[in-house]
């Protein structure tokens, strides 16, 4: 086993976060001189501990030729860069909060989860997860919410540890990084999670990963396996599936998110509904994607800082269904606060973006 050297993390997050400090003055300096006063919850950021990353470098080890794998030992991974340290670490994390004007955090932990693990091994660590996410929590109320882990390997397990996750740890809602050993949500055996959530009133986030082994071929190639093309790709097959495949008339109270602008489907909803309704046989679900998009998914900006992507998704989907997000570490704080304080939209709308639908969704107490 080749542990990861913690301490040369946080020296190397250091020189990250020096250099990024200079390269993001611009963006700082646009969001200091276009200040909203409102509450800014950001609901897609990355977090770790140390057993969990931990395990994973270990993985990369290990001649797994998986996706997920190939990317974590890529130039660049979380090692190499100084990105576990700013996982690690909340106190930085709460300075640039505080710098840039950011209320709340809703901390989740970082792809792919658990979900590379056996059964046993990804039990273990989404309840040690847990627990420390949920302490942090505890400790600043305010400023942190948490999005617990489980391990869809052992559904059984899963739901228990859901039900602890938010009755007894007091968590908001549930992350899983869309397929677990290359199977989707829609499959029966998942269904006892589905139902756990919808039981809890608690949203599932589906985040990406790389792509599963079925479509992984092409994304082996010029570095698509991961947020140039292949995540989306995958999480947005991935809502697709759900979609389509009736879970929402079996569970229609469950309500899912994705982010990075709803992975590609908001953009593509018109083509869904029009094939859907030429072979309305063809498909077990009783609502077109938009229907259900408009009743069971809400989506968020994580890493897209683009205007008429936004305004676009809230003109198709509506403003209760957009959330802002950072995606922290992997994207700075500072252009996406200040991509929402000057992009044009209706100040109702800002404001349902930045942090009411988020109040809403993952019950967090208005301010």
């Amino acid at each position: 086993e080749m542990p990861i050297d913690r301490r040369a993390l946080l020296k190397a997050g250091g020189v990250l976060a020096a250099a990024a400090a200079t390269g993001t003055a611009a963006a700082s300096a646009a969001a200091a001189a276009a200040p909203v006063k409102m509450r800014r919850i950001a609901t897609e950021e990355a977090w770790s501990i140390p057993e969990h990353l931990d395990a994973m470098q270990v993985l990369t080890q290990s001649d797994w030729n998986n996706l997920d794998i190939e990317n974590l030992r890529l130039p660049g991974g979380i090692a190499a860069t100084g990105l576990g340290a700013n996982l690690l670490d909340t106190r930085r994390r709460l300075a640039e909060m505080d710098r840039l004007g950011v209320d709340m955090h809703i901390l989740s932990l970082t792809s792919p989860g658990v979900q590379l693990f056996d059964a046993d091994k990804g039990a273990a660590l989404a309840t040690l997860a847990n627990d420390r996410m949920a302490d942090i929590v505890a400790a600043n109320p305010t400023r942190f919410a948490g999005l617990a882990s489980f391990a869809p390997q052992d559904p059984a397990r899963a739901v228990k540890e859901m039900e602890r996750a938010i009755n007894r740890l007091k968590l908001n809602g549930f992350i899983v990084n869309s397929h677990t050993d290359n199977e989707y949500l829609d499959e029966p055996k998942y269904w006892p999670i589905l139902e756990a959530a919808e039981a809890l009133d608690r949203p599932i986030y589906i985040h990406p990963r790389c792509p599963s082994d079925g479509m992984a071929a092409p994304f082996r190639d010029y570095r698509l396996r991961a947020a140039i093309w292949g995540f989306q790709a995958e999480t947005g097959t991935h809502l697709m599936r759900l979609m389509l495949s009736g879970i929402f008339d079996r569970f229609p109270k469950l309500q899912v998110v994705v982010g990075h602008m709803g992975e590609n489907v908001p953009f593509h909803l018109w083509r869904s509904d029009h094939w859907y309704r030429r072979r309305p046989h063809s498909y077990p679900s009783r609502l077109a994607p938009s229907e259900v998009m408009k009743r069971n998914v809400h989506i968020t900006t994580s890493g897209v800082e683009h205007g008429p992507a936004l305004r676009y998704a809230l003109e198709v989907l509506g403003p209760d269904r957009v959330l802002w997000a950072i995606d922290y570490p992997y994207e700075e704080m500072a252009p996406s606060v200040a991509f929402m304080n000057s992009v044009q939209l209706a100040e109702p709308h800002r404001a349902a973006v930045f942090h009411q639908n988020a109040e809403r969704v993952f019950h967090i107490p208005a301010a």
